[in-house]
């Protein structure tokens, strides 16, 4: 735990010296650019910072303890109820493109190891190739032209038709999962017209990476002498490979798996503007272009915590899979 909190603390010294070395001045995001010249002094004073820079870290450092990230310049509310509100919408669409990179992703490096060299081999490199070479915003934009606009099989922007929108109560921000607890297949079926697309080109480049690393953590055990041993003993192949290979690389795999769903949670960004998704990278977009720090720098603490957690995660299932890391 003293690690964690350590790693917390240095991401929040992080944020606040970027918050103070941008060259964006905080104070005329607030008062304007036409502001005079005391009305400029009274919101610096207002904001803090004509004090000393250990103070004014201490007293962000005891805010953000407290979920204070302050007040959004754009929305005018708290940025910790704004970015409440927008999470979930980016967790929805996260969650269900690391399903589809986790489903796909793990069998076809197995695959792609087993077979070395051969047709799938090839085809799953080049597919990872291209996942990782072509930006995900040109992909966005083509998937729209294709999927939406020319054969009409997907829903376009946004999350949900204007027709649809708050018709079902708000229990988890999670259209999906909301849209089942009300029981409205429609506003289900409709929700999933329109996150299909985001979410499968989230979940290609997840796949471009699960199957990389998968693949070759499976040719690094089907090349050990137990596995040898275990073929010369007849054992099936399907065992040999599942039970024996896989089986010793689960826990390199939750690092695997982690690591990509925290990198959707929040390099998302692109995806979500392209398809107009109003999650968490929207709204730092959005707040960074109106120079909106106070937002800025609680999303940046938001994504930073995540990756934290999602490392505390992986640990803790270490020691459930693997008996010598407890």
């Amino acid at each position: 735990m003293a690690s964690v909190a350590l790693t917390f603390l240095g991401l929040l010294v992080v944020t606040f010296l970027i918050g103070r070395v941008v060259p964006i001045d905080p104070v005329l995001a607030v008062v304007g650019d036409r502001a005079s010249a005391e009305t400029y002094e009274q919101a610096r004073i207002a904001l803090g910072l004509d004090k000393p820079l250990y103070e004014q870290f201490w007293i962000y450092l005891t805010n953000v303890l407290q979920g204070d990230f302050g007040e959004s310049v754009l929305t005018a509310s708290p940025v910790l109820d704004d970015i409440l509100r927008v999470f979930p919408a980016t967790l929805e669409l996260a969650t269900l493109g690391t399903i589809i990179g986790v489903v796909l992703g793990i069998p076809m490096g197995v695959m792609a190891a087993v077979r070395q060299g051969g047709w799938q081999d090839q085809i799953v490199r080049v597919m990872g190739l291209v996942g990782y070479s072509v930006p995900i915003f040109w992909l966005g934009l083509v998937g729209l032209l294709l999927f939406y606009a020319q054969l009409g099989w997907v829903a376009g922007p946004g999350r949900l038709d204007i027709f649809y929108i708050g018709m079902i109560p708000d229990v988890t921000g999670m259209i999906l999962v909301d849209s089942l607890i009300a029981g409205d297949l429609d506003i289900f079926m409709n929700a999933f017209s329109h996150i299909i697309l985001p979410a499968s080109l989230l979940g290609y480049f997840s796949l471009a990476y699960i199957s990389r690393m998968t693949r070759s953590f499976m040719l690094e055990q089907l090349r050990q002498e137990y596995v040898t041993t275990a073929r010369v003993k007849g054992a099936a192949e399907k065992r040999v490979i599942w039970r024996h290979a896989f089986g010793n690389i689960r826990v390199q795999l939750i690092t695997v798996v982690a690591l990509s769903y925290a990198t959707l949670l929040e390099g998302s960004v692109l995806t979500e503007t392209v398809f107009a998704w109003p999650g968490l990278g929207q709204y730092i977009t959005n707040s960074l272009l109106k120079a909106d720090m106070n937002a800025v720098l609680g999303g940046t603490i938001v994504v930073g915590s995540v990756f934290i957690a999602l490392n505390m995660l992986s640990d803790l299932l270490y020691r459930f899979l693997d008996p010598r890391a407890r």
